[in-house]
């Protein structure tokens, strides 16, 4: 059993993403905290200039409300975190920061762009310091 879970949830595949939620709940010890993730592509400068202003941050205002929804629809008390940044490397330094001891993340079908650039999942198993399910 694990004591400290991180769940990175893609809210474009949100079914998958509730489905890790109870995962988390059956693989964590008595008192577990769980951690609820989304990752916000930062927006680079250049593309930024043609956005409404606030675009970013109504991006992370939402997705923190919908997440909090997730978390409360478990019956569970789970942390949830909304960050900027590149989807891989942001999961990975939360579970750094927290002293993750599992990351569920969630997998699709790989397609050709996968095999030469590798997914998300792919690159956090590759890189993370505690236990990865990969879930399909």
């Amino acid at each position: 059993m694990y004591k400290t879970i991180l769940v990175p949830i893609d809210m474009a595949h949100f079914a998958k993403g509730k489905a890790n939620v109870d995962l988390a709940a059956s693989y964590g010890a008595q008192g577990a905290k769980i951690i609820l993730l989304n990752v916000v592509e930062d927006i680079p400068n250049w593309a930024a200039i043609d956005l409404p202003a606030g675009l970013l941050d109504k991006s992370v205002a939402s997705t923190t409300t919908e997440l909090k929804a997730i978390a409360k629809a478990s019956g569970m008390h789970m942390d949830v975190e909304v960050r900027t940044g590149h989807s891989y490397n942001t999961i990975l330094e939360v579970a750094n920061e927290k002293n993750v001891d599992l990351i569920i993340v969630a997998s699709h079908r790989p397609g050709l762009q996968d095999y030469f650039l590798g997914s998300t999942a792919a690159k956090v198993v590759r890189h993370a310091r505690c236990s990865v399910l990969v879930v399909r």
